[in-house]
C-alpha cells in the first residue's frame, strides 16, 4: 500500500488479535487495539507495537458486545487518525454445554459479542470505505463458521451467521473497492489454549501431548496447530492489491478440518 492505512483490531490485546496487530505494524498501519483491559494494562504493549510500525498506535478500552462500546471504538480511531482502512472483527467468546442445559446468559453474550458486534462495527465503517473507494473488512469465523460441533450451540449459530454476514457485506460494496473476507482457523496456537492443557490432561488422565493430539487437534488432519503468525500472514495478504479479487469468501485455515 502506498500510503498509511488504519486499522482497528477487535479483541487485540492478546492471542490471534496481538498476532494480527503485530503483523499489520510490521507493514506500517496505524493501529487502533481493543480490548476490556484497563489502559495502563495495556500500555506497554502498545508502546511495543508502535515501536515496529511506521505509523502510530492507540489501544481503546471498550465492550463492543453493547452499540455504545462499538460507537466508542469507531469514534476513537476516526479522531486518531480520520478513518478507518481496515477492520478486523476478532473479538469471541465460547461456552460449551448441551443445548438444553445451555445458560440463556451465556447464549446472549456469545451472539453479542462473536456476530452482533462485527455488525455493528461494519455498519459504522462502510460508508467511510466507500467514500475513499477502499478498504478491507476481514471476519475472524472459525471452522466451527463451516462446520458444527456438538455443545456449542451458541459459538457454532454466531460463526455460521459470521461467515453469512461476510457473504451479504461483500456483495453489497463489491463495486466499492471493498472487500469482505472470512478466516476460519482450526486450533490456534494461543496462551489461552495453552493454558487449558494442564487441567484438561489431569482431568482425563492422559498427557498433555495426548491433550493436543487426541483431543484439541482430533478434527485437524495434520496434528498442528496454526500459528497466530500463519494468521496475520494472511490477513496481511487480503489487504494486499494481489487480493483485491478475494471477496465474499470464507478461507479455512484448519490443517484439512473442513476437507473430511
Amino acid at each position: 500500500m502506498s500510503d498509511t492505512k488504519t486499522a482497528v483490531v477487535t479483541g487485540s490485546s492478546s492471542g490471534i488479535g496481538l498476532g494480527i496487530v503485530e503483523g499489520f505494524a510490521a507493514r506500517g498501519m496505524n493501529i487502533v487495539m481493543n480490548g476490556i483491559e484497563p489502559p495502563e494494562q495495556i500500555e506497554p504493549l502498545r508502546q511495543e507495537i508502535e515501536k515496529v510500525s511506521g505509523g502510530k498506535a492507540v489501544y481503546c478500552h471498550a465492550n463492543i458486545m453493547k452499540p455504545e462500546g462499538v460507537d466508542t471504538l469507531i469514534s476513537t480511531a476516526l479522531e486518531a487518525f480520520g478513518s478507518v482502512d481496515v477492520l478486523v472483527n476478532n473479538a469471541g467468546i465460547q461456552h460449551v454445554a448441551p443445548v438444553e442445559e445451555f445458560p440463556q446468559d451465556k447464549w446472549d453474550a456469545i451472539i453479542a459479542l462473536n456476530l452482533s458486534a462485527a455488525f455493528h462495527t461494519t455498519r459504522a465503517v462502510v460508508p467511510g470505505m466507500k467514500a475513499s473507494g477502499w478498504g478491507r473488512i476481514i471476519n475472524i469465523a472459525s471452522a466451527h463458521g463451516l462446520v458444527a460441533s456438538p455443545f456449542k450451540s451458541a459459538y457454532v449459530s454466531a460463526k455460521h451467521g459470521l461467515v453469512g454476514l461476510t457473504k451479504t457485506v461483500a456483495l453489497e460494496v463489491a463495486e466499492h473497492g471493498i472487500t469482505v473476507n472470512a478466516i476460519c482457523p482450526g486450533y490456534v496456537w494461543t496462551p489461552l489454549v495453552e493454558k487449558q492443557i494442564p487441567d484438561t490432561a489431569e482431568a482425563h488422565g492422559i498427557t498433555e501431548e495426548e491433550v493436543k493430539r487426541d483431543v484439541l487437534l482430533a478434527a485437524q488432519p495434520t496434528k498442528e496447530f496454526v500459528s497466530v503468525e500463519h494468521m496475520a500472514a494472511i490477513a496481511n495478504f487480503l489487504c494486499s492489491d494481489d487480493a483485491s479479487s478475494i471477496t465474499g469468501a470464507s478461507l479455512p485455515v484448519d490443517g484439512g478440518w473442513v476437507a473430511q
